[in-house]
């Protein structure tokens, strides 16, 4: 299924950079163009790197609801975010993979708000 560029929703979610390795806990109102800036390496700061795979989100209607759910899971033990997305995400698949038309020379992401 794939999801058209134009739908943007408030989101917390989380990017591994392989199956048990490193991940980056974030939110945003644009999940769809901050998944393709952390796969393609275009995100500042700590998630630069090429690779990372969107493998859990949440959906909220407010921004401040997914700022606190960002903290809240940012405070928990690894176990319980290996959890989490395991539950939604059993395979650690990338969750936003079907998202981008990459085969369409001339498409490109989203704007971040």
């Amino acid at each position: 299924m794939r999801m058209a560029t134009h739908r943007t929703f408030v989101a917390t979610y989380i990017m591994a950079s392989g199956r048990n390795r490193t991940l980056y806990v974030g939110m945003t109102s644009n999940l769809v163009a901050r998944a393709w800036k952390h796969r393609n390496g275009t995100f500042e700061g700590f998630a630069k790197e090429n690779g990372w795979r969107l493998v859990w989100f949440e959906r909220h209607v407010w921004v401040v609801d997914a700022i606190t759910r960002e903290k809240r899971i940012k405070g928990w033990k690894r176990d319980w975010k290996l959890k989490l997305i395991e539950e939604m995400n059993p395979d650690w698949r990338d969750l936003a993979a079907s998202w981008y038309e990459t085969t369409d020379p001339n498409w490109t992401p989203p704007e971040e708000d």
